[in-house]
């Protein structure tokens, strides 16, 4: 199978061109390449194939084989993939996910797409679509407690087409999240397990970021995670429309246009090589 790995800002998964290649078992195929020691190393697998709704489709699964609904670091990495090996010519884009059909704007310098700024579409705030199921009826989760391994914390909860649930706090450097995480993951509130933001709030227009993923743990970053995290903040009136949010891979830009309630997330893309492997 011919693959390419590329990475957004640490998020590192393993590409594959299926308007070309055939991937029978990508469940299976997902979690042997994700391996860090004898498979490729990434966060999860992402097939790239043709779409009758948009230009491309992202079809995504984690590392543990588990199929994902969107990856904002993931989709900036196919618009650069589709315009650097020249399946387009087109600088906006627009690429199939099961969160939606997202629009993507290229920004390229020496024939190569460096940065993209994609439309992330709207937060979904109704609780029952993130989806939560929360021990009372409430039309949204903002600011609601939650325990998790014993510590009481407050979460908002926000879906950009996965779902996410936010939590601020005052350090989280020092936190275990190999063992908070899991905690959050597997909550009975969420039944399609959630991805898991812990954010510290430098000032108001900058943010600090760690993020669970489910199916993958910690990752050095969460594009749709910082979209989450960012409206979070502007929801609990921490943070202005547009924030910089400081992950461990690096940064990312994000605005909320409250107006036409739609997010945009503006961040690198990055190959780091191309290559070829016997699946087993």
């Amino acid at each position: 199978m011919k693959f390419t790995k590329m990475q957004g800002l640490g998020n590192d998964y393993v590409y594959v061109n299926c308007l070309e290649e055939t991937v029978r078992n990508p469940q299976e195929t997902a979690v042997f390449v994700s391996d860090r020691h004898f498979g490729i190393g990434s966060d999860g697998l992402i097939l790239i194939g043709p779409s009758d709704q948009a230009d491309f489709e992202m079809i995504m699964y984690n590392a543990d084989g588990s199929r994902s609904e969107m990856c904002g670091n993931g989709i900036r990495c196919v618009a650069k993939y589709v315009y650097d090996h020249r399946l387009t010519d087109k600088t906006q884009i627009s690429v199939e996910t099961l969160g939606g059909i997202k629009h993507l704007q290229l920004t390229v310098e020496n024939g190569k797409a460096v940065q993209i700024r994609v439309n992330m579409g709207s937060p979904q705030l109704d609780a029952q679509k993130v989806p939560v199921r929360y021990d009372m009826p409430l039309p949204q989760i903002i600011n609601q407690p939650i325990t998790a391994d014993g510590i009481n914390y407050r979460m908002t909860c926000i879906s950009m087409g996965n779902p996410h649930c936010v939590v601020f706090a005052d350090d989280v450097d020092g936190l275990d999240l190999e063992k908070i995480g899991p905690c959050f993951e597997q909550h009975t509130y969420f039944p399609n397990r959630v991805n898991t933001e812990f954010v510290k709030v430098l000032d108001e227009h900058t943010i600090q970021m760690r993020v669970w993923e489910r199916g993958s743990g910690e990752t050095l970053a969460c594009g749709t995670g910082a979209c989450a995290a960012a409206v979070a903040g502007i929801l609990n009136g921490l943070t202005q429309d547009t924030v910089t949010v400081k992950l461990l891979g690096g940064d990312l830009k994000i605005e909320w246009d409250r107006q036409a309630d739609l997010v945009y997330m503006t961040g690198p893309a990055v190959t780091v090589y191309e290559g070829e492997i016997e699946l087993p």
